[in-house]
């Protein structure tokens, strides 16, 4: 089980780095990415830190470490530059926080971050097929969500991914050791959206990218 999209106390998370990174491991997680919410007043702060981390504890653990940034809530026409300095700073993996219908996420956030330079469209809600498509064509993966609320929309997410063939990888968006899973309860998260057993497998190895 891999799992790309996490919290720590660097955002809104309940532990520190390398305690989510352990607990992480216990449950036989193979990799984890660090994925603390940012934008422009916190970036600079947050990513260094995560990856000087990183890479440390890359360095004696099993468990992969990848540093990584969530960009939430950044008005629409704000993101491709949040997400230009991001990378620029380290960020291995760049998320940003979509459409969920249980937050009032500034719609056009979803086009927006999907014409930016970014990896995965967390909890995109109510994703139109329009949306989808660019996510085919840009290579973005989309997020089927194991948390709760954000999970409410995982069907019509799978669905219209598998009707156009864009890329979908399950994570946790993990705040505190109770939202953690090992990989039998994620490939239950899968099947409740009306995927398959194979389609699990594929969304780990569209993971396995980031390693």
């Amino acid at each position: 089980m891999i799992d790309l999209h996490t919290h720590s106390i660097f955002s809104d998370g309940v532990l520190i780095p390398s305690e989510l990174v352990r607990r992480a491991e216990t449950v036989g997680l193979k990799a984890i990415g660090l994925t603390d919410h940012g934008d422009s007043s916190n970036i600079d702060f947050i990513i260094p830190r995560i990856a000087e981390v990183a890479d440390e504890l890359n360095r004696v653990l099993g468990i992969k470490v990848i540093p990584g940034i969530e960009i939430t809530h950044v008005p629409p026409q704000l993101i491709a530059g949040v997400a230009e300095t991001a990378r620029k700073l380290g960020a291995k993996i760049i998320i940003a926080h979509g459409e969920t219908i249980v937050e009032p996420v500034t719609p056009g956030t979803n086009k927006a971050a999907l014409e930016s330079d970014i990896d995965i469209l967390a909890h995109p809600g109510l994703i139109s097929e329009e949306e989808v498509i660019a996510a085919k064509k840009r290579g973005i993966l989309l997020e089927i969500s194991a948390r709760k609320g954000h999970a409410l929309t995982n069907g019509h997410v799978a669905g219209l991914a598998k009707k156009h063939g864009a890329g979908l990888v399950i994570n946790t968006d993990t705040h505190e050791p109770g939202d953690m899973i090992d990989s039998n309860q994620a490939l239950r998260v899968v099947l409740g959206a009306g995927l398959t057993e194979k389609d699990f497998h594929a969304m780990q190895k569209n993971a396995e990218t980031f390693l």
